[in-house]
C-alpha cells in the first residue's frame, strides 16, 4: 500500500515516526496515530501509553492490534501445554504474562481490521483524518 501511495502521501501526511522510512524518529505532538501489532511485553505496553499521551487520535492496524490474535493465541495455554521453550522466551524476553489487543492498554479511536489489513479500511481512515485536519 505505501509503495503505491507514497508519492502522493508523502504531500499530505507528515510521517513523525516510521522506523522503516527515518532514523530521525518522534512521538511528540502526533495529530493521528496509527499503530500495529499485539502488546506482548511491559515495554510495548508502556511506548503505545507514550503515543497515546502525544496523539489526538490512534488508529489500531491490522488484526494483532485490534483483536490480539493471533499472537494473543498463547493466552490459552494451560500449564501442561507450556513447555520448557515457552517458559524459556518467557522469562528471557521479558514478555507479559498475557498478550493484549491495543484497546486493553489505550483508548483507540478508530481500527483497521484484517491480517493482512484491509487497504480499503485503511484508505477510508486515512481520508477521514486529512478531511479533519482539512488536509484534503
Amino acid at each position: 500500500l505505501l509503495n503505491t501511495h507514497f508519492d502522493e502521501w508523502k504531500s499530505l501526511v507528515e510521517f513523525r515516526h516510521f522506523k522503516a522510512l527515518k532514523t530521525d524518529n518522534h512521538l511528540e505532538n502526533l495529530d493521528v496515530a496509527f499503530i500495529e501489532g499485539a502488546l506482548s511485553s511491559p515495554k510495548q505496553e508502556a511506548e503505545v501509553i507514550k503515543i497515546r499521551d502525544n496523539a489526538k487520535y490512534v488508529v489500531a492496524i491490522g488484526a494483532c492490534a485490534v483483536t490480539g490474535m493471533p499472537s494473543a493465541s498463547r493466552n490459552s495455554f494451560t500449564p501442561k501445554e507450556i513447555d520448557e521453550k515457552i517458559k524459556f522466551y518467557m522469562s528471557h524476553f521479558d514478555y507479559s504474562q498475557k498478550v493484549k489487543r491495543l484497546d486493553e492498554v489505550i483508548k483507540v479511536d478508530d481500527k483497521v481490521e484484517g491480517c493482512p489489513m484491509s487497504v480499503e479500511m485503511f484508505t477510508e481512515v486515512l481520508g477521514k483524518y486529512l478531511k479533519l485536519f482539512n488536509v484534503a
